[in-house]
């Protein structure tokens, strides 16, 4: 060994011996080799001096008056500012139950006198070896735990950084979905409006100057406007009003084409004999645009219904696809509904042309998960087969257990994944779309999400046929 190398660098030993010779002995060999030794003739002043400032390593002797080696021993370990502090024991005491209670009691070695001075240096720069070792391993541990956490929170961001982008492509469609039925309540509200400014004060002479027998022709007029709960296409309202107006020429009734008009606008559709009458009277045109009018506003409010519910829906799907804490507790979920809620705000661009096939199994039973990374997944699997689709094709979800495990599979028409890629498509940045367009980090992001619920997910493509399969477990361990 090397005298030259400093003492602060070999290690600080705490020698503790009831006996004068014996301290000044180890005190000389140790400093000849470069250690700084402190030593101490009794139990009390060891415990002291260790508490004060905690050596490297202790050297002690078990024969010692007041308080003996197995003592202080046993009180380093229960204090734990020296609880880690390595004690060799180095005792006259040669008996095998002597040295089993000194490992008992904490010791880390056993030094028979009188000794050998090799073999205290050895063992000495041994368990100083193993105690800088495992100071550096402490440290590493301390350090790789302190890199696990800001893994796990970068993570965490990453994951809910993907799902803000996915929000963010579903901003543009969700807003179309929602003005779009704005639009028609603000146009259904506009003509209500209109009718009412316009009849308001002429309502109650039109209906004190109807006769009975024209006040329920009127009545019926209104039931046969109720009883279309669809809108019809431009050839259907084309042959129905040549229909009408065939029948209304054979009566002999003037103004034929205009009023087959109106009444195909009111609903009335067949057989006309029952307005015969009607259509016969001198105020018949006056009867029946008054009709048209509040048939009109009939189906105003039935527009504002149909709007409303259309908004509400999707209003109700964004909530519900915001709802959940990503770090929140795992709760027990319908895994199809969270999939019809991100259905539901692509609505947009599954009307351009896609095609939704459900095949879900009878009786579902409900996954322990964490819904909102779920949800996730099921944003970016359906984001990815629209765009594979370009908004034009059949996009197919089953959903079924086999056995303990709940299998979603999310199946496009698109033209599919190139073999070479398949392999790459799960691995972190890597993406085929052009740059500002993906992150690469979507599929990543499922995958360690499923992983995360201990579930697997599976990709098979040919061309006209990409499939995604995730396995889940129902329940969830910890």
């Amino acid at each position: 060994m090397n005298n030259d190398i400093s003492s602060t660098d070999r290690g600080n030993i705490l020698v503790v011996d009831d006996t004068p010779a014996n301290l000044r002995l180890l005190a000389g060999i140790l400093n000849g080799k470069g250690y700084k030794v402190r030593p101490v003739p009794s139990g009390e002043l060891a415990l002291s001096a260790a508490k004060g400032m905690p050596p490297d390593l202790i050297l002690l002797d078990i024969m010692m008056p007041e308080m003996n080696g197995y003592e202080v021993c046993e009180k380093i370990k229960a204090d734990e500012r020296t609880r880690d502090i390595p004690v060799i024991f180095i005792s006259a005491i040669n008996d095998v139950l002597d040295k089993v209670k000194a490992f008992a009691v904490g010791g880390v070695d056993y030094i028979t006198k009188p000794f050998q001075v090799e073999e205290v240096l050895v063992r000495v720069e041994t368990h100083l070896a193993m105690c800088q070792l495992q100071k550096k391993l402490k440290q590493k541990n301390d350090e790789l735990t302190v890199t696990l956490e800001q893994l796990q929170a970068t993570q965490n961001q990453l994951v809910q950084s993907e799902k803000l982008a996915a929000l963010g492509q579903l901003i543009a469609g969700i807003a179309h979905e929602i003005n779009t039925p704005l639009g028609a309540i603000r146009s259904s509200i506009g003509n209500i409006t209109g009718f009412l400014d316009n009849n308001l004060e002429s309502l109650p002479v039109f209906f004190k100057e109807l006769s009975a027998e024209r006040q329920q022709d009127f009545l019926s007029l209104m039931y046969s406007s109720r009883q279309q709960t669809y809108s019809l296409s431009t050839r259907e309202k084309r042959e129905l009003k040549k229909g009408l107006k065939q029948q209304l020429d054979a009566e002999g009734i003037d103004n034929a084409d205009s009023l087959a008009s109106i009444l195909v606008n009111i609903g009335l559709q067949g057989n006309l004999q029952e307005f015969v009458p009607l259509l016969k009277d001198p105020e018949s045109e006056n009867i029946i645009k008054t009709a048209y009018e509040f048939a009109s506003i009939h189906r105003s409010a039935r527009t504002i219904a149909t709007a409303t519910e259309r908004a509400a829906k999707v209003v109700f799907a964004l909530k519900n696809y915001a709802r959940y804490d990503v770090n929140g507790e795992k709760l027990q979920v319908n895994i199809t509904e969270g999939i019809e809620t991100v259905l539901t705000l692509y609505q947009n661009q599954i009307k351009q042309g896609v095609e939704i096939v459900r095949n879900y199994q009878n009786q579902l039973p409900t996954v322990l998960c964490y819904p909102d990374e779920l949800n996730q997944v099921w944003t970016n699997l359906i984001h990815n087969a629209l765009q594979a689709m370009d908004n034009q094709g059949t996009l197919t979800i089953d959903a079924f257990q086999q056995d303990t495990k709940f299998v979603v599979k999310i199946t496009d028409s698109g033209k599919g994944i190139p073999p070479e890629i398949l392999p790459k498509i799960f691995e972190p940045f890597f993406t085929t779309k052009p740059a500002g367009e993906g992150s690469g980090l979507g599929l990543d992001i499922v995958k360690k999400i499923i992983e995360k619920h201990q579930g697997k997910i599976d990709v098979e493509s040919v061309p006209g046929q990409t499939a995604f399969t995730v396995s889940l477990p129902i329940n969830l361990t910890e």
